[in-house]
């Protein structure tokens, strides 16, 4: 079955944001299934303008700016 994105619901999601990056935490259910936590990251390119990043590796300052999000988020499971 290929992906169809109109089966894609997203439940929840929050953003923090600094000055350079945008993390954004997410709750998506996929046709009505189980449904999962996304991470992701955004950071700005030479002319200003979002591109999404691998998330990789997270500083303290980061995992602290989610940490409301991933608690808030685990409401909607």
């Amino acid at each position: 079955m290929p992906y169809d994105s109109t089966l894609d619901k997203q439940l929840f999601t929050k953003s923090w944001d600094t000055e350079d990056t945008k993390l954004s935490v997410s709750v998506y259910s996929y046709n009505n299934g189980v449904k999962k936590l996304q991470i992701s990251r955004e950071t700005m390119d030479a002319e200003g303008q979002p591109r999404f990043a691998k998330l990789g590796r997270m500083t303290k300052e980061e995992c602290e700016g989610i940490l409301p999000f991933l608690q808030e988020a685990l409401k909607h499971f």
